[in-house]
């Protein structure tokens, strides 16, 4: 603990980004790889419907990351504060409900989704030619629901005092193991979309095992025993964790959206739409995992009062994500052709979709500087603030552009929609970050 203290509060950026991001970036890339893993093995069937039905299902999983999010961000940040005042109660009180709060939230979807199957994949905007790969799908990861919500939420809290590197050891083993029943089962055993859902629930079990061992064998400070079960920490870890948690639950609604309007142009309209959102996926991640990975060391040193670091920090990071994002969004945009073709050998599919990656990856130089914002927001305590700049930049301001330009431009007006919705969020993010750190300022004087 003493020696993760030291990281946060006097390391150099350089090795910040060494020890905390580039664990937390490896833990993105292996999400990336592990989204795009079934993607890929489906499209080896050549069935543009089929990578239709996992683009449907996708909203779904979200909804259950975006669950996993609002106890495991929330915990993290609610640890990494507590951790800077000596609250050793507080972090084994937090890790307590985090633990059986994922569980109850797993259970609830496990009924929802192997009981109302069908209603959900409608729901999700399937169609005669997908219904029944939505619905296989559902079931599958509903049964597996709550070994998913435990993975998910204590990827994020053992964060909390800067142990990314098991973080990123769990999240390995998870995608590796995914992979592998991905081969298994899709093209060794023919189980198609269902086989792509076991091999995502076995792959998340994995990694949970590992977790658990490393928070009972390795971490002291942390108690998964109900004995320190307290909902007083509930409303902390409720309010720190809902800005990321409203972004991903209202993401995924604006996707469920979004399917709903592009499968009226057909499954091949979808499926390159899909597949090209991976790339989109892949910088959106990166930039995401630099930022969550300042996370832990940005709450340390707000609680310690040292203004001055979380500046520094703050700058740093707004050059180097800039930087980062411009240089990956150049790169998906040349090889735009071989990355469909990637996945699925199909002309239509490539002809659309590499438009559609172009509408995925401009947000590069900019994306980052709205996530930090965001990551500023939270991790010193202004969760409203990061909330309604979620709120805004998944719902408010991205519903209405989404529908408006559908109308305006057929499915490439839905696939440009997220683009044009990042410039109102941006200006509102900072807006909200400079009005809250004037008042940090004067309470520091």
């Amino acid at each position: 603990m003493n020696k993760n203290q030291d990281l946060l509060e006097c390391a150099s950026y350089p090795k910040l980004l060494l020890n905390l991001c580039l664990p937390t970036i490896i833990i993105m890339l292996v999400m990336v790889v592990y989204n795009m893993a079934d993607t890929l093995f489906i499209g080896q069937t050549g069935d543009p419907a089929k990578i239709a039905a996992l683009s449907l299902c996708g909203p779904a999983f979200s909804i259950l990351s975006g669950l996993g999010t609002l106890l495991g961000s929330g915990g993290c940040t609610v640890i990494s504060l507590a951790l800077g005042r000596g609250e050793t109660k507080q972090i084994r009180a937090c890790t307590s409900l985090c633990c059986y709060g994922s569980l109850v939230l797993g259970g609830v979807i496990l009924a929802v989704l192997t009981i109302g199957a069908r209603p959900v994949a409608l729901l999700l905007g399937a169609d005669a030619e997908t219904l029944s790969y939505v619905i296989g799908y559902m079931r599958i990861i509903g049964i597996g629901a709550p070994v998913i919500m435990f993975n998910n939420v204590f990827c994020n809290i053992i964060r909390a005092d800067g142990a990314a590197v098991e973080s990123m050891i769990s999240n390995l083993l998870g995608t590796v193991s995914n992979i592998v029943l991905d081969a298994v089962f899709i093209l060794g055993l023919s189980m198609d979309v269902e086989g792509a859902a076991l091999a995502t629930v076995l792959g998340n079990a994995f990694s949970a095992c590992y977790l658990l061992y490393y928070i009972l064998r390795k971490q002291p400070a942390f108690s998964l025993h109900p004995k320190y079960l307290s909902l007083n920490v509930l409303p902390s870890i409720l309010s720190l964790g809902l800005p990321l948690a409203c972004s991903t639950l209202l993401m995924s609604v604006s996707n469920i959206v979004a399917n709903n309007r592009m499968i009226a142009y057909g499954s091949v309209a979808l499926a390159a739409q899909g597949v090209a959102g991976k790339a989109g996926m892949l910088l959106s991640m990166l930039l995401m995992g630099i930022c969550m990975g300042l996370q832990p060391v940005i709450s340390f040193n707000h609680a310690r009062g040292k203004r001055a670091r979380v500046g520094q920090i703050i700058r740093s990071t707004a050059v180097f994500t800039t930087l980062l994002g411009s240089a990956i969004a150049v790169l998906c945009f040349l090889f735009r052709h071989q990355i469909i073709a990637l996945f699925i050998d199909n002309e239509e599919v490539i002809a659309y979709g590499s438009v559609m990656i172009f509408a995925s990856i401009v947000i590069g130089p900019f994306y980052g500087l709205y996530q930090l914002c965001q990551t500023f927001l939270q991790s010193t305590g202004k969760a409203s603030y990061a909330t309604l700049v979620a709120l805004m930049d998944k719902g408010i301001f991205y519903l209405p552009i989404l529908l408006l330009m559908d109308r305006l431009f057929g499915m490439y007006g839905i696939a440009f929609a997220s683009a044009v919705t990042l410039v109102f969020s941006i200006a509102a993010g900072v807006f909200f970050c400079l009005r809250w750190n004037r008042k940090l300022a004067q309470e520091a004087v």
